[in-house]
């Protein structure tokens, strides 16, 4: 075998660093938008509500359907909170980039950024919100006077309730006046002052409308009943627009777990209630009874679909009663990720609003 010169193998050596040189530079000024060329993992901050509406994020979390959907490149750190005001604080100080959450924190983080800091990806969960109150009450009229708690002023649930209560001619204010008086607390805590005989009631999601009944409360309205074929959305999926131009290949790939999580709820809804309680479990320290579980099940219906109509009806409801002012919604959908997930499991397309 001949030897080729020194000079000559010189000469190929600085070749060949130089052609690695120009690759290293063709991959660091490739484009990231669609996920080609990073040079690390994304990391993807992830909020959701320890509790049974919010049951497609635990699960998906608990049993690891979010990681395996986002894949090894991409870490997901998941957060949690009580109440959407605050994830959607947290979604406009940089703090989160996606979020399960109810409709009318969506639309507040909507308005305040001039339709500039969220879309809609996806829905999660209809139903399982119920006004609870003492079991000697049993009209409207029976409620003047009385105190009744919600998760957090401008919640959804708190924006229910004083729309209801509008309807019958009962009036609120914000700072806990009116002919009812409507106490903000966190829902564990309305437990507490629920036995205590603290307050009166509390318009509540699931699991803290079965915790009440079991407290010795009665479910005085299903909020279901309120709803044209008992459908309102509860929680849907949000992203922050600045995470969704940067990293679309990811907000696909949590749409695909999302949509994963939510089969696994529906399909296997044993395994899906005990791992509810063991997550739970996890965040709080106690797991949440599975009994408990299977008592709030019946009342939710876990969808893809964000029932985007009920969310515009929330909307008007908060205009009502002085919580936020009318939005045009245009633009606040984004389901292209959703339905290309749908359409590739052969399932129906959900309608872009």
């Amino acid at each position: 075998m001949r030897r080729l010169p020194f000079r000559r193998l010189v000469s190929l050596a600085a070749l060949a660093v130089v052609g690695v040189a120009a690759l290293g530079t063709t991959a660091a000024c490739g484009d990231d938008s669609d996920g080609a060329g990073r040079s690390g993992p994304v990391t993807l901050r992830l909020g959701y509500f320890p509790n049974i509406t919010h049951a497609p994020a635990v699960v998906g979390v608990e049993k690891g359907i979010f990681a395996e959907k986002l894949g090894a490149d991409v870490k997901l750190d998941t957060k949690t909170f009580n109440a959407g005001p605050a994830a959607i604080e947290a979604i406009f100080s940089g703090a989160l980039d996606a979020t399960y959450i109810g409709p009318n924190p969506t639309v507040n983080a909507f308005s305040k950024s001039k339709g500039e800091a969220v879309r809609v990806v996806s829905g999660a969960a209809s139903g399982g919100v119920a006004l609870v109150v003492k079991p000697e009450i049993t009209s409207v009229e029976q409620l003047r006077g009385k105190k009744i708690a919600t998760p957090q002023l401008g919640n959804t649930q708190d924006v229910a309730l004083r729309y209801w209560l509008k309807e019958k001619g009962l009036a609120t204010t914000k700072e806990g006046g009116g002919d009812v008086r409507v106490i903000p607390q966190e829902n564990a805590q309305t437990v507490e002052t629920f036995s205590s005989d603290t307050i009166d009631g509390a318009w509540v999601p699931e699991p803290f409308v079965s915790r009440l009944v079991n407290a010795g409360g009665k479910v005085l309205v299903d909020e279901r009943d309120l709803w044209p074929d008992k459908k309102f959305v509860i929680t849907n999926l949000i992203v922050s627009t600045k995470f969704l131009k940067a990293h679309p290949d990811v907000v696909q790939k949590l749409v695909e777990g999302q949509v994963a999580a939510n089969d696994f709820v529906n399909t296997r809804p044993d395994e899906a209630q005990q791992a509810v309680s063991d997550h739970i479990g996890k965040i709080t320290g106690k797991p949440l009874d599975v009994k408990l579980i299977k008592q709030a099940w019946p009342t939710l219906e876990f969808t893809n679909d964000p029932i985007a109509s009920s969310l515009k009806t929330g909307l008007d409801h908060a205009v009502a009663v002085e919580l936020t002012q009318p939005v045009d919604l245009t633009g606040l959908y984004d389901l292209k990720y959703l339905n290309a997930v749908l359409k590739a499991q052969g399932k129906a397309e959900v309608t872009q609003p």
